[in-house]
């Protein structure tokens, strides 16, 4: 069976509040595209980011773009909790530049760091009167 794709406007909206609320100035949302994925043969994965290399932006005449993906059999099983953690991930793949490349895990991205982010993106959608 062919993998499937969907539009994921639940998972854009919520990468615009983390990007919003934990003020990831670097990274362009208008040029961040989310889809949900039905059918892999994936085991363990969640999610993946795709970027648009510098080659691909230069032959299609377009700037750079990332495109995360949530693998649906997992991602729409979890709490909100985890897929705030889940497009956290993500996110923190996006360099600095915004320019197509990515961030590895090894020095800028473990549960630790997640966890930090996800703390502090709580903490800012609390309302004191």
């Amino acid at each position: 069976m062919p993998i499937e794709y969907y539009d994921a406007p639940d998972v854009k909206a919520l990468a615009e509040r983390i990007v919003e609320r934990l003020s990831f100035g670097h990274v362009d949302v208008s040029r961040v595209f989310c889809f949900r994925s039905r059918g892999t043969t994936s085991r363990r994965t969640v999610a993946r980011i795709h970027g648009l290399s510098k080659l691909w932006q230069r032959a299609l005449h377009v700037k750079a773009g990332y495109l995360i993906e949530v693998i649906s059999e997992r991602y729409d099983k979890l709490s909100q909790s985890d897929k705030e953690r889940v497009v956290i991930h993500e996110l923190l793949h996006i360099p600095a530049g915004f320019k197509g490349g990515f961030r590895p895990h090894r020095g800028y991205i473990n549960q630790r760091i997640v966890d930090r982010f996800h703390e502090e993106f709580k903490k800012s959608g609390e309302f004191t009167s």
